[in-house]
């Protein structure tokens, strides 16, 4: 297998608190849920920072856990993980240039395994729609206890919902006081009407005063701040 050297900086205290709340709460969802996907409902609010941190998190408290990037338009994995030298990746597995065992990558996470993707496609809807991805994750959820899978955004395209259909539940990152309530909604709605259930919402840039949370910042500005995560119970969005 080969393996890749991933560079992951450390995150403020309360975010890593609050991911920390984040893996807990997916470790109660239950040994059937497996593949979890993390989307949004537009660009920028942080779902590719929020999983590759609870990957890591999750793969350091002792669970295989593989991530699976399949944000063919847009991803930020390369720019998070400051990796180099990935020659094959997921759109070469879905192209049938590939196999299983030429994409998996070990890296130096302990228990942490990745899914990269080589190169950016301008219209990967019809590689999306391949069931080559289907059978991908299906197997990685026999080889691994968490699939953690980063999706494009929900917002007016098709490939978020897709992915979500092949998935055993969804957490969406919302940017606190930025993203419009229809937006989150629809969302919603977007994830429910596939039959994916959703595990819980994570709140980004987050103003919690008091207490051990206080306004954090990472080296992603104004994007990656962390408030707190909303588990199953309080789905509701008001």
């Amino acid at each position: 297998m080969k393996k890749l050297n991933l560079t992951i900086e450390d995150m403020p205290y309360a975010a890593e608190e609050a991911l920390n709340r984040l893996r807990v709460n997916i470790k109660f969802c239950g040994k059937n849920t497996k593949k979890i996907l993390i989307t949004s409902g537009v660009p920028n609010e942080g779902k590719s920072t929020v999983s590759v941190h609870l990957w890591k998190l999750l793969a350091e408290a002792g669970f295989p856990t593989v991530l699976v990037d399949v944000d063919l338009r847009k991803s930020e994995h390369n720019t998070i993980l400051k990796m180099q030298g990935v020659e094959e990746g997921i759109n070469h597995y879905l192209s049938g240039m590939a196999e299983y065992e030429d994409v998996v990558y070990e890296t130096n996470i302990p228990n942490g395994h990745w899914v990269p993707i080589a190169e950016l496609l301008e219209n990967p809807s019809a590689l999306l729609e391949d069931p080559r991805l289907e059978e991908l994750l299906n197997r990685l959820s026999e080889d691994y206890r968490y699939v953690i899978i980063d999706t494009p955004p929900l917002d007016n395209i098709s490939d978020g919902a897709l992915i979500a259909s092949m998935s055993d539940g969804a957490v969406l990152v919302v940017r606190c006081a930025e993203t419009p309530k229809n937006i989150v909604k629809q969302s919603l709605q977007q994830i429910d009407r596939v039959g994916c259930p959703l595990l819980g919402v994570v709140l980004n840039r987050a103003e919690v005063k008091g207490g051990a949370f206080q306004k954090y910042y990472g080296r992603y500005g104004k994007y990656t701040k962390y408030g707190s995560y909303y588990g199953p119970d309080e789905k509701k969005i008001r």
